[in-house]
């Protein structure tokens, strides 16, 4: 069985997607690292997340860096997002996220296109969503609870200018695929969220078994 589940930052996805991956015992896959880990890449070797040539020569990356702690910080979220929107990037990458996809026993992978692009033919698809403001409050709580001082109104601006260049990219946009069901979490404790999440798939599942 293989989920598919997307949304913008901050949505919820991520957690909605480890909480299936524990409910079905398939493995998971956060794609959003694989773009971290290039953006990670980029800073380090001192290139610039702007030029298409420079986020390609940093897609080489070995996988152990997706367990680096690190990738998660606001920072590594926004030049992810850069080079997120370069079409050789995503094209370099493709073949990672299908593979893993289409493992003997299935998978859930959770990002921007995995309906879409990556798993067209998933047996269930979720888009995630919630407003900006509940998206921006979630991000600036859990940043303020690293110790950052960043304001509001900044992270606001940010999730804003992300789903900008997210919606709007010419490659892969993100987008909600036709037969996805769609799961707003605005108004939804963690706990709601995710048996929402486990209706839809099973009535997904249920459907194209009949």
């Amino acid at each position: 069985m293989i989920i598919a589940v997307d949304g913008p930052a901050a949505s919820g996805k991520g957690t909605i997607a480890r909480a299936l991956a524990r409910h079905y015992g398939l493995p998971h896959l956060d794609t959003g690292l694989l773009y971290r880990a290039v953006a990670a890449t980029v800073r380090q070797m001192h290139l610039d997340p702007t030029r298409e040539a420079d986020a390609v020569a940093a897609c080489g990356f070995d996988d152990s860096l997706l367990a680096d702690p690190a990738l998660r910080d606001d920072e590594t979220g926004k030049l992810a997002s850069v080079v997120s929107a370069h079409p050789l990037v995503r094209a370099a990458l493709l073949q990672r996220q299908k593979r893993f996809a289409n493992q003997p026993g299935g998978a859930i992978l959770d990002g921007r296109d995995i309906g879409t692009v990556i798993a067209p033919d998933a047996d269930a698809k979720l888009f995630v969503k919630a407003s900006p403001q509940v998206r921006a409050r979630r991000r600036h709580s859990e940043l303020a609870a690293h110790g950052a001082t960043v304001t509001f109104e900044q992270v606001l601006a940010d999730i804003r200018a992300r789903d900008e260049r997210d919606s709007g990219r010419a490659t892969a946009p993100l987008t909600q695929a036709a037969d996805a069901a769609a799961l707003d979490t605005s108004t939804l404790t963690i706990e709601a969220a995710v048996a929402r999440a486990i209706q839809f798939v099973d009535a997904q599942v249920a459907a194209r078994a009949r």
